[in-house]
């Protein structure tokens, strides 16, 4: 292995074997033994054999390479094989087929609490994790000052780890795992269950061990968390290697893959031939379907979305677009958003009412307003059977990094009360990222300017 390079894995695979039922694991070695004693029967018990399990590939021919110092983000939805892949690099699960090289010392967070005596106290699993990596008993007791300090558990280093609460393991663990100055650290989603203030503490000694020489995987669903640490990324998806490399890129692609983006066609006769487009904001307003429900085809559509209504109107088709891209994945703070819709009334509406609304991925609302509060005198005069409305709408993105959804609705009120026709909430997901990181939901563009004066 080049001296540069911390780890090389190449074409590595990991398959288990998935049995039919118990009985199978002991029918499996005793038709193999009876194959073997009467050759005449081999064929008949292959047969047989076949059917009593399978394989399930959970890793299948990754290869790629770490170099020293560089921090690497491994991304891809549950069960895409991430925990399996780390776990082959720690060296506590063997490949069934590959090599994994590893050069130096190797620190890992694989699961939380993982190597941990719960009946041992917080400073004997210090040491016992310790001499694990390979520090004796004086290298401890030189590093143990500082591992404390940085677990910040109080009192509680001298109890018992079974009465820790997840938070303080995972401090602790953290602490031992990145205070021993590792060549390769390894972190598997084990920072989500801190606290944002201990969350910046540990990225802030990933930073500190990475200049240092150390090399990083970090494993998280935060993509934000991949962009703004890591120089690269790897993305997972059914135990296959999918795309490596510059984080942002693969990020881009996480999303287009969790969100569906696909190059999908309309027919052309579900879509307006109105020609001039030219004088909308959008210079693919055309391509929204006028009379089919396409909306769940478009890329950042929430599968998940919460849909319901009369149906005396519906919703067709959206587009987002920022700087001229279709349906972004990721959105930069401060940008401006532009998203068009078509609905179509099925039957004659007065004054329908047209709402929007952007919440967080916690369903906290960012924003909200419909035709009515922006008093848009133009809706008396839509609302006819079988007609199609498209709506403009134009806003700027000064959010916080995180996940947004927007809802769209259709209703209509009797004086009393808002009669719904189609509401389809959270139903187009995006996600904004910043050059500027800031506190709180919103960007309020504040300015600051400091003075000195002579007393």
């Amino acid at each position: 292995m080049s001296s540069d390079l911390a780890i090389s894995v190449n074409k590595v695979s990991k398959a288990y074997t998935i049995w039919s039922d118990p009985a199978a694991r002991l029918k499996h070695p005793l038709l193999n033994l009876a194959g073997e004693l009467f050759p005449p029967l081999r064929k008949k018990i292959d047969t047989k054999l076949h059917g009593l399990c399978s394989e399930f590939y959970a890793l299948r021919d990754i290869s790629f390479e770490v170099k020293k110092g560089e921090s690497v983000g491994i991304i891809g939805r549950n069960g895409s094989g991430k925990s399996t892949l780390l776990q082959i690099i720690a060296g506590t699960l063997q490949p069934t087929s590959g090599s994994v090289t590893v050069h130096g010392r190797v620190a890992a967070l694989l699961e939380l609490g993982s190597g941990f005596n719960p009946e041992f106290t917080g400073r004997e699993n210090v040491y016992l994790n310790a001499s694990i990596l390979g520090l004796t008993r004086e290298e401890t007791d030189a590093r143990f000052p500082k591992i404390e300090a940085f677990a910040d558990i109080g009192d509680f280093i001298n109890q018992p780890v079974k009465t820790y609460s997840s938070g303080m393991v995972v401090r602790l663990a953290f602490a031992v795992q990145s205070m021993v100055d590792p060549d390769v650290l390894i972190v598997d989603e084990a920072l989500a269950v801190g606290d944002a203030k201990f969350q910046a503490q540990c990225f802030e000694r990933l930073r500190q061990l990475q200049k240092r020489g150390t090399s990083i995987l970090l494993v998280t669903h935060s993509s934000e968390d991949v962009i703004k640490h890591c120089s690269s990324a790897i993305l997972l998806d059914h135990g296959e290697q999918r795309v490596v490399g510059a984080s942002k890129h693969v990020v881009h692609c996480y999303m287009d893959l969790i969100f569906g983006k696909k190059e999908k066609t309309i027919n052309t006769d579900t879509v307006s031939s109105t020609l001039n487009c030219s004088e909308s904001i959008f210079r693919n307003s055309c391509l929204l379907s006028q009379h089919e429900d396409v909306f769940s085809t478009r890329s950042g559509y929430n599968k998940h979305e919460y849909r319901w209504g009369d149906q005396a109107a519906t919703i067709l088709d959206y587009l987002l677009e920022v700087d001229g891209e279709d349906y972004p994945s990721l959105i930069e703070s401060g940008k401006e958003i532009k998203l068009l819709a078509s609905i179509k009334f099925n039957t004659l509406l007065n004054r329908p009412i047209i709402g929007i609304n952007v919440k967080t991925k916690e369903g906290i609302t960012v924003y909200g307003t419909n035709s009515e509060l922006l008093n848009i005198d133009s809706m008396v005069n839509v609302g006819q059977k079988e007609s199609v409305l498209q709506i403009d709408v134009c806003f700027i993105g000064r959010l916080t990094p995180g996940d947004y959804f927007i809802s769209l609705g259709v209703a209509t009120s009797n004086g009393s009360e808002i009669i719904p026709h189609d509401r389809r909430y959270d139903s187009i997901h995006f996600q904004i990222t910043a050059k500027n990181p800031f506190l709180g939901l919103v960007d309020l563009d504040l300015k600051m300017a400091v003075e000195t004066t002579n007393q």
